[in-house]
């Protein structure tokens, strides 16, 4: 297939260019189709993963294994509770600063090289081996062969059919496809933990807070009796009680996100403490501030959550970059927050990135649209579809907010687990450092594909966990 480099036009074209102008990618068609009988037949076989995404290395990026579900040589134990991973002794082969990010900035975010300028004595980024040998458990590429024959985007962008558990689409055709993918990745069927938050502003000031959070994906329950499709009416529970800080402590927040967003809308029941009621929320779905202190927006969770509404989504192409990756040791209960949590950034010696091949997606906030967004960027890997990077822009074009997740590999669900999610505000010099378990201990730490029940996410239990 022949490269070609992806130009932008508009008033972004300034900031896009920095990253995109060097950057190799692969064009996509715009055109809405099932894939292909050839294109199925080949998922699992030695072109493409089950996930669709290739096989083969090549600019730095590994070859695909997969060798590795739900263990790695070592591993021993219960499977829940911090693991180090299998990489943990490897050494960093290049560390990227403000001094030599030029030589490779056409593998870098416009937000990496925003940071590494506006912190060149805070950020770099340690740059690692590229590793792709954590594969999916055999009903998960089932489900994902399934959907490539049958899945479909419908009611305007706001659903898609399919077999709950796995994406709807492999091969993405266009925009839509492939945000779709990202709500819905293998992940997780169950997360439980006590989390801290780290909301550190310019100057260094760090205010805290504290959040017992669940979360129950019904599709992606490993009993096959019990998952559905994406059309059935809930995608996922949530469960959110805050413990600090003291003005909103005896706070809680429970509810789900839908599947369709053309029947439904993400709904949330709040325990008010000074009221003693529980009252449902207004919609707390898109640019709704998330507590406590507001430097994300809900639609920022995961890189990007909830309903694709409010955007026009182009599938830009595929490049290979440097990204959060293989993130164990940021999340070890050893490290301690005096030296996790920094001035500007999150310590950036903790911070594993790897060259991978990421879809790059672009939303653009649709004319007579309000959103505290006006254009989004997603760098998702090729290989689980998790946003591995956002890049988020302001009202004027100008770059404002950064996301990067460090996930790491749980052998209870055999899947990728969210760890530290750093949302940078390069506007405010301020930062929020998200689901920081490090010092929480055994109890605190994350349980994960433990059996829940919704019941655990009702109004009722909202006003049981308040006080």
């Amino acid at each position: 297939m022949k490269l070609r480099k992806k130009i932008h036009e508009g008033r972004f074209a300034t900031v896009l260019l920095a990253a995109l102008a060097v950057a190799t990618l692969i064009p996509v068609t715009a055109v809405q189709a099932k894939a292909t009988a050839e294109q199925i037949a080949q998922l699992n076989g030695p072109k493409y993963t089950c996930m669709g995404a290739e096989r083969a290395g090549g600019d730095g990026v590994a070859a695909f294994t997969g060798k590795y579900v739900g263990t790695w040589p070592g591993l021993t134990g219960d499977k829940q509770g911090y693991k180090p991973g299998p990489y943990a002794s490897e050494q960093p082969t290049v560390t990227i600063t403000a001094q030599n990010m030029a030589q490779h900035a056409d593998k870098l975010t416009p937000g990496q090289q925003a940071m590494l300028k506006k912190y060149p004595q805070s950020f770099q980024m340690n740059v690692y081996p590229s590793h792709r040998d954590f594969g999916f458990p055999a009903w998960v590429c089932d489900v994902t062969k399934k959907n490539a024959a049958t899945s479909e985007v419908v009611d305007d962008g706001k659903g898609a059919t399919g077999v709950s558990g796995s994406i709807p689409f492999p091969f993405p055709q266009n925009g839509l496809e492939a945000v779709w993918n990202v709500i819905n990745p293998y992940r997780a069927w169950t997360e439980q933990a006590i989390y801290d938050i780290a909301d550190v502003y310019a100057g260094g000031k760090t205010s805290w807070g504290r959040v017992k959070f669940m979360t129950l994906n019904p599709g992606n329950n490993p009993d096959p009796a019990k998952r559905g499709s994406y059309t059935d009416k809930i995608n996922a529970y949530f469960y959110q009680g805050y413990l600090l800080p003291a003005r909103q402590s005896g706070f809680v927040a429970v509810g789900y996100q839908p599947n369709n967003f053309s029947k439904d809308a993400t709904r949330s029941w709040q325990y008010l403490p000074g009221l003693r009621r529980v009252r449902e929320a207004p919609k707390v779905g898109f640019d709704y501030p998330v507590p406590p202190a507001g430097l994300r927006v809900v639609s920022d969770d995961y890189g990007f959550n909830g309903s694709p509404e409010r955007f026009t989504w182009k599938l830009v192409g595929k490049k290979t970059m440097y990204v959060p990756y293989d993130n164990f040791k940021i999340n070890d209960p050893s490290i301690k927050y005096d030296d996790l949590v920094k001035p500007d950034t999150i310590n950036p010696k903790y911070v594993r990135y790897e060259p991978h091949r990421v879809w790059v997606i672009e939303g653009d906030l649709k004319p007579g649209v309000r959103d505290v967004y006006s254009k989004r960027m997603l760098y998702v890997d090729e290989d689980s579809w998790l946003v591995l990077w956002a890049d988020n822009y302001d009202g004027r074009g100008n770059l404002w907010r950064t996301t990067f997740v460090n996930y790491f590999y749980s052998p209870a669900s055999q899947a990728f687990e969210r760890g530290v999610s750093v949302f940078t505000d390069l506007t405010a010099n301020s930062y929020e450092a998200d689901y920081l378990v490090n010092e929480r201990g055994e109890k605190g730490w994350w349980k994960i594909n433990l059996p829940m029940q919704p019941a655990q996410f009702s109004p009722q239990a909202a006003a049981s966990g308040g006080h």
